[in-house]
C-alpha cells in the first residue's frame, strides 16, 4: 500500500495581516499587525494558536475611509499605539522566528503585506524585509485555478465561497487566522495543485501565476492603448502605455514589489563572448531572465548544495557559476542557501567574503 502524500497544510504554518493607512504599500503606513503560528497537536486534539498582534502609531493622519474599516482612529493610534519603528522591528524579528523554509507564511494578497513591511524597515530602520520561507497566498491561488468565478476576491467573499468562517473581519488577527483556514481548504481541496506541492515549488508556482495574470492585464492596457493612439488620443495612449510598463515590472517581482514604476530596461550592447568562454558570458541580463533566475533559485530545496545548483543553472544559462552567483546576490537571493533571500546585512557580508576570495579587499 502507497501511503498519501503528506500535506504542507499538516504542519505549522504562519500567517500574517496588517491593516493600513491606505492601499499603496510602498507609501502608506502600517496600523495594525498580527502574526499566527498554529503548530498542530497530536491526533485528535486541537493545534496551538500562538497570536501577536500590534498597534502602532503610523506618524501620519489616518484617512477617515481607512478608519472606516479597520476602526483604527488616529487619535487612538497616538494614544494607544507604539511607535512605527519600534512596531516594525517587533514584526520582522517575530517572522524571522517563525517564518522558515518549512513553515510557510499564509498571506491573503501577500504582494500588499509583504511590500508594505519592506517599505517600513527600509523606512524606519534602512534595511529589507528578507523571504525566510516560501509564502502561501489564498488570493493568487483562487485565482489562477478559479479564473472564470464571477463576483468579488475580497477575503471575505472568498472565505464564503469556500465556506470558511471569518470573524473579526478587518481586524488584523480576525482576518489572519481566517487566511490560515482559507489555505488549509484550500490544500484540500486543490489536493494536487496545492495540498501536495512542496511549500517551496508551491512559491514558484504562485510567483508564475502572478507574472502570468500580470502580464495578460498589461497586454490589455496595451490593446487600449493602441486604441486610444488611433483615435488620436496620444496623451490618453502615453499614460495607458506607462501603466503596462509599471504593471509588467511589478509582476516579475512577487511577493516584494519594486521600489519604483516602470524601469527601463537594460539596452547595453552586448559583446561576444571571451575566447573559450562561456556563450553569455558578456551578455547583459533582461528582467524577464532575472525574474526566471529568482523564481528558480527560490523555489529549490532548501537541502540542496547551493555550489551543485549553481553549477546547473549556469549551465543552462550560458554562463560561469562565478556569474550565477553574483547575479542571485544582486537580487537579494542567497547564494549560499537554495530557496532563501538575503537581506542588505547578510548582502554585504557574502560580498565581502566573495570580493576577498578574488583579492579585491
Amino acid at each position: 500500500m502507497i501511503e498519501a502524500l503528506r500535506s504542507w497544510a499538516d504542519g505549522p504554518i504562519v500567517a500574517l495581516d496588517l491593516e493600513t493607512t491606505d492601499v499603496n504599500p510602498r507609501r502608506d503606513r502600517m496600523v495594525t499587525a498580527a502574526i499566527i503560528a498554529i503548530t498542530p497537536g497530536r491526533p485528535g486534539t486541537r493545534p496551538e494558536v500562538d497570536t501577536r498582534t500590534w498597534l502602532a502609531d503610523p506618524g501620519v493622519e489616518i484617512p477617515a475611509d481607512a478608519t472606516a474599516i479597520h476602526g483604527i482612529t488616529t487619535e487612538v493610534a497616538r494614544l494607544e499605539g507604539r511607535p512605527a519603528a519600534e512596531v516594525i522591528h517587533d514584526v520582522a524579528a517575530v517572522l524571522t522566528e517563525v517564518w522558515t523554509p518549512t513553515t510557510p507564511l499564509c498571506a491573503f494578497n501577500a504582494a500588499f503585506d509583504l511590500t508594505m513591511l519592506d517599505a517600513e524597515l527600509q523606512r524606519h530602520h534602512g534595511r529589507r524585509l528578507p523571504l525566510s520561507g516560501p509564502v502561501v497566498d489564498p488570493l493568487c491561488i483562487d485565482r489562477q485555478l478559479d479564473p472564470r468565478r464571477e463576483g468579488k476576491r475580497t477575503l471575505a467573499a472568498v472565505c464564503d465561497h469556500y465556506q470558511v468562517r471569518l470573524d473579526d473581519a478587518h481586524t488584523s488577527s480576525g482576518d489572519a487566522i481566517a487566511t490560515a483556514r482559507l489555505a488549509w481548504r484550500l490544500a484540500r481541496v486543490y489536493p494536487d495543485a496545492v495540498g501536495r506541492v512542496a511549500p517551496h515549488v508551491l512559491h514558484s508556482h504562485q510567483a508564475r501565476w502572478y507574472r502570468d495574470s500580470e502580464f495578460a492585464y498589461a497586454d490589455k492596457l496595451e490593446r487600449r492603448a493602441a486604441g486610444s493612439a488611433a483615435r488620436g488620443d496620444r496623451v490618453g495612449a502615453e499614460r495607458l502605455g506607462a501603466r503596462a510598463a509599471d504593471v509588467r515590472t511589478r509582476a516579475r517581482s512577487w511577493p516584494l514589489l519594486p521600489d519604483a514604476t516602470a524601469q527601463v530596461e537594460n539596452t547595453r550592447r552586448r559583446l561576444p563572448p571571451r575566447p573559450g568562454g562561456v556563450a553569455n558570458s558578456h551578455a547583459s541580463w533582461t528582467p524577464d531572465q532575472d525574474a526566471a533566475l529568482r523564481d528558480e533559485w527560490l523555489a529549490a530545496d532548501p537541502r540542496e548544495v547551493a555550489e551543485t545548483r549553481r553549477k546547473e543553472i549556469a549551465a543552462r544559462y550560458g554562463r560561469t557559476p562565478g556569474a550565477i552567483r553574483s547575479r542571485l546576490l544582486r537580487l537579494r537571493c542567497d547564494p549560499e542557501l537554495p530557496g532563501l533571500t538575503c537581506d542588505e546585512q547578510r548582502a554585504a557580508e557574502l560580498q565581502r567574503l566573495y570580493d576577498a576570495e578574488h583579492g579585491r579587499n
